[in-house]
């Protein structure tokens, strides 16, 4: 028996939730698929899962089993990796998530830099606009901009996310333009469903200053902010990464100043350091260096 397709026949019916889904992904027949979990319950002495015709759940020696097989692959990835010529390029597959925003506004064009630079890497990005399980998930990297991270997980900070309060000329010249945060309460201010949905926070000369917010319009992500805000719905706090463009252009105008948003880190997320695969590695280098500290987008700030 290769003990090590069979470990990946395991992993890959647990995290596709059926022997026919592992069939399909890995390009096998049901019956090599069944044979190869037969084969590795004989070899470890104990039943691995409950088959029945609606779900398979894992025994007890499943969930104890499971772990360990995703470790002897990841192994066996950094060995083969270790026999290649240290100058040879990175290949095989990358699940990156990412929220739509930051993915359509920066990480789209960076990952096709990478893939050019990188041709045997594939790369699949999905575009979620909520936190998501990395393991149960099966995403090697996920890109998330907070500073209040999961404690299981590594992160590498990529670089800082700045904010920027902004609002249509014709929106501003309806309803005037603010002069102190406080002034924001006034106004039809449009709001994220998951970040400041409402109360926004700033530093203002040194100090920290929270204002209630209320509008018309909620998104769950930030794309759908701007859209409404550069048609004169109200006032958005947005991403500057985001933002850059409509602010050079003039379609959005940024107020306050003097009022500098909450800084959040941009992250780079993954589960582990130990067998780390060379595609995610160099993935990781290009993105800290392609983003960096002096992000391109923030000149658009002020």
């Amino acid at each position: 028996m290769d003990r090590l397709t069979a470990m990946r026949v395991f992993v890959t019916v647990v995290d596709l939730g059926s022997q026919s889904g592992a069939a399909d992904h890995l390009g096998l027949s049901r019956p090599v698929i069944s044979r190869y979990l037969a084969e590795l319950e004989e070899w470890i002495g104990a039943r691995l899962m409950q088959r029945t015709t609606r779900k398979l759940s894992l025994t007890a020696a499943g969930q104890e089993t499971l772990p360990r097989c995703r470790q002897m692959l990841e192994l066996a990835g950094e060995l083969q990796g270790a026999g290649r010529q240290p100058d040879e390029a990175p290949r095989g597959e990358l699940r990156i998530s990412v929220s739509t925003s930051f993915g359509y506004a920066q990480l789209a064009d960076a990952v096709a830099e990478y893939v050019q630079r990188y041709p045997g890497v594939r790369v699949e990005m999905q575009m979620l606009d909520r936190t998501v399980n990395l393991v149960d998930e099966r995403i090697d990297l996920a890109i998330r901009t907070s500073n209040d991270l999961d404690p299981n997980l590594i992160a590498r900070r990529l670089t800082v996310c700045h904010s920027v309060v902004c609002a249509s000329p014709e929106y501003l010249r309806r309803h005037g333009v603010p002069q102190r945060v406080e002034e924001l309460s006034a106004h039809n201010c449009l709001t994220h469903a998951y970040f400041g949905h409402s109360l926004w926070h700033f530093e203002v000369a040194g100090e920290p200053v929270a204002v209630p917010v209320r509008g018309t319009i909620s998104a769950n992500e930030a794309l759908t902010l701007q859209k409404a805000a550069e048609a004169g719905a109200g006032i958005a706090m947005l991403p500057t990464y985001q933002a850059a463009a409509a602010l050079r252009s003039g379609a959005l105008v940024s107020v306050l100043p003097q009022a500098q948003p909450r800084v959040l880190n941009l992250n780079a997320v993954y589960t582990s350091r130990k067998h780390m695969p060379a595609t995610l590695r160099s993935m990781l280098d290009f993105l800290a260096e392609r983003f960096g500290d002096a992000s391109q987008w923030d000149g658009d700030r002020a």
